[in-house]
């Protein structure tokens, strides 16, 4: 099984942001064969390789496989796609020249609806999903920074893990990654957006704080347990057995991150478009379609959108 993952085993990485970065230059620095593709960075990172700091690690990949598009990569056995939800559109022009007849696509993205799309433009049988809890920033070209320990989750598609599910997730470990096998995505997709939604959310709304001061400030923290429980009522609804108590656990794992900064918010602080669609608008379709109403994550949502709105026509009039 494991002879699959040798150093000839191809990879690439689609979406070189923290994820991709993080994840890739793991894989990379214990010898993989893992190509990146990367735009904006190329440069800076062909002369200074990816760099991974935290606490508890200091990893420098000095040599490492940068392409400007697909086609230079060509195909490969496994394709991480790590890009924000907001350019799955250029996924059906970008991912083909990556693919061979048995290649994997491991989708990292936030939210729902990833794996569906991913399915329905290049088969299900080749779709899998992973659980990035995780906090991670790209702080400058090719430098990340960890700021917990984080653990992954890997999963198929709409069926139960398959042996190539539990080859993937022991290769992340041998790659010194925190990884499991989840037997139901759909779960741990709406587990967690029970963190996703508020946090990432309220970071915004609130005038672009990080997790500390929400938990600091009483209205928000309140508003926060409201909107996690609001998650938990319509994942049940939908047939997702949450818990009560999964928003207790997500709090007590949020104490522990300090002044982090969630991706909406860094987003958001850069002109980039937010995650709507997949984090806070897929959510809302689903409970619609299930019955049943969320009016906090309606008015959540609304906000949201509108804030977007203004923080695009800002970033084009300033590039104009």
């Amino acid at each position: 099984m494991a002879k699959h993952f040798l150093p000839r085993f191809r990879i690439a990485i689609v979406g070189s942001g923290a994820i991709g970065c993080y994840y890739g230059g793991k894989l990379a620095s214990f010898g993989r064969d893992v190509h990146f593709l990367m735009r904006s960075d190329t440069s800076a990172v062909r002369i200074s390789g990816l760099r991974i700091r935290s606490k508890t690690e200091n990893i420098h990949v000095a040599k490492v496989n940068v392409h400007q598009t697909t086609a230079e990569i060509g195909p490969c056995d496994l394709v991480i796609v790590a890009v924000k939800t907001t350019s799955n559109t250029d996924l059906p022009a970008l991912l083909p020249p990556l693919l061979h007849e048995r290649t994997m696509l491991l989708t990292l993205q936030n939210g729902l609806g990833n794996e569906e799309f991913l399915a329905a433009h290049f088969g299900a049988e080749r779709v899998l999903g992973g659980l990035c809890f995780i906090c991670l920033n790209r702080v400058a070209p090719g430098v990340v920074e960890r700021y917990d320990d984080g653990h992954l989750g890997v999963g198929e598609f709409n069926r139960y893990p398959q042996p190539r599910t539990h080859e993937i997730s022991w290769e992340f470990k041998r790659c010194g990654v925190v990884s499991g096998v989840v037997e139901n995505l759909t779960l741990e997709r709406w587990r967690k957006l029970i963190w996703n939604i508020p946090f990432n959310g309220l970071s915004v709304l609130a005038g672009g704080i990080d997790i500390a001061a929400i938990l600091a400030n009483d209205e928000l923290r309140l508003t926060t347990l409201a909107l996690m429980d609001e998650v938990i009522a319509t994942a049940k609804e939908c047939g997702i057995p949450l818990r009560t108590a999964d928003a207790l656990d997500q709090m007590r794992r949020t104490e522990k991150m300090g002044a982090y900064k969630p991706s909406t918010l860094i987003d958001f602080a850069n002109g980039k478009p937010l995650e709507l669609e997949a984090i806070w608008g897929e959510t809302l379709r689903r409970a619609a379609a299930a019955g049943t109403s969320m009016p906090r994550l309606e008015e959540l949502y609304a906000s949201l959108q509108a804030l977007d709105a203004q923080n695009r026509e800002r970033e084009k009039v300033s590039s104009s």
